[in-house]
């Protein structure tokens, strides 16, 4: 596990504008946020030599994008199916590949109409294919908030977990999304404000759901020595891990408690990979589809015990200034969804030290997670290290 800690590194970030309208293809916005990370590496499309993505039937794949790029013989690609799930896979699969001497420069991306166009558990299309579904979808049982909603209340009545708990964590990210020029809501929230909002699935209401969003982010990995000689300050690639169980609908075997998730399976490999632990850890980006999905992923990843995840995002310790700021873009919740790589996008300003307003004061090792495996029992997670 040792001999990959380090060897490769994130070198550029990139972005296009989050809207809920961008008025233009998502081969159109992946090209436009590849070029922006490829220019802030200091880097061009000639350099590029392996390409990256997820998707779930939307996005642009692979060999479109790098015959639009004028990348036509890559030597290594992934299109990888999936949503959040396998965000952060996509760019340990990368670090791999760099690792391995397949590739030297990947640009990694997510570009996603998710409010114009592709709108995730939206109706008016065929459900997922999924062998679950068929026993879900005639009690129109199929959207994320409806699934998770079930997650958290038993996380409630086990842990006594309170909504006013969600509510604390929306308003700080919120607050968090004020500093943030990309930001889509920048209007700071009270709970009040919170607990005023409508009903979507309880107990959730509109502010604990993140934001429908169209956009793209794209990433640029490369080998830690080639990294340290471009344009911008590496971020070094400590721990990349990934993989799943048996899928809570399915009743599998160790999935009895749907208070715990994939992600603490996952959390002592990839702690033991990087050589630390959660202690160690100066800020994390943890995948907010709603807010109960960071509550009991403090807990699964060894930021608090399990079931002190509520009073813990209470205590301020998410917060700027506590024990471990979490998601100092705003999230999902407040930035955009990106479905995954805005996250690592974040870490790694953080770790260059470029965030801003919003900037954790001495940061060098960030986590930053996917989603923690209740849709799709799978899940990925990254511990990134200042250069």
């Amino acid at each position: 596990m040792g001999g990959f800690r380090d060897r490769t590194a994130v070198a550029g970030v990139g972005y296009t504008a989050f809207s809920r309208n961008s008025g233009v293809s998502t081969l159109t916005l992946a090209c436009e946020a590849i070029l922006a990370a490829l220019d802030d590496a200091g880097l061009g499309p000639a350099d590029v030599d392996g390409i990256a993505t997820h998707r779930v039937g939307d996005s642009a794949a692979p060999s479109v994008v790098g015959p639009a790029l004028g990348v036509h013989a890559p030597s290594w690609y992934l299109d990888q199916f999936g949503g959040g799930s396998v965000s952060h896979a996509v760019v340990g699969q990368a670090a791999l590949a760099v690792a391995a001497g397949i590739a030297e420069t990947v640009v990694c991306y997510r570009a996603i109409n998710a409010r114009s166009e592709f709108r995730m558990g939206g109706t008016g299309r065929a459900v997922p294919v999924s062998p679950e579904v068929q026993y879900q979808a005639p009690y129109g049982y199929v959207a994320p908030p409806q699934q998770y909603a079930m997650y958290a209340r038993a996380h409630m009545l086990k842990y006594g977990t309170k909504e006013e708990h969600f509510g604390r964590l929306a308003v700080v990210q919120r607050a968090n999304a004020v500093k943030n020029p990309r930001a889509l809501m920048r209007t700071p929230i009270t709970l009040d404000d919170y607990l005023a909002a409508r009903w979507i699935a309880e107990p959730f209401r509109l502010l604990d759901c993140c934001l429908e969003t169209d956009g793209a982010c794209a990433l640029v990995v490369t080998t830690a020595e080639r990294a340290r000689d471009l344009r911008r300050p590496p971020v070094l690639i400590s721990a990349a891990a990934w993989g799943g169980g048996d899928s809570f609908l399915s009743g599998g075997e160790g999935r009895a408690d749907p208070t715990v998730t994939s992600a603490a399976e996952l959390a002592p490999r990839l702690y033991g990979m990087a050589g630390l632990g959660p202690d160690e850890v100066d800020v994390a980006e943890i995948y907010d589809c709603f807010t109960y999905s960071v509550i009991v992923q403090l807990e699964d990843y060894g930021f608090c015990a399990k079931g002190e995840g509520g009073p813990f995002v209470a205590s301020g310790a998410t917060a700027p200034g506590g024990t471990i700021p979490v998601n100092t873009h705003g999230g999902f919740l407040s930035e955009g969804y990106v479905h995954g790589v805005n996250h690592i996008a974040e870490a790694v300003s953080q770790l260059r030290g470029d965030a801003g307003d919003r900037q954790v004061p001495g940061a060098e090792v960030a986590l930053s997670t996917a989603q923690p495996g209740y849709i799709l029992p799978a899940t990925s997670a990254l511990i990134l290290r200042k250069g």
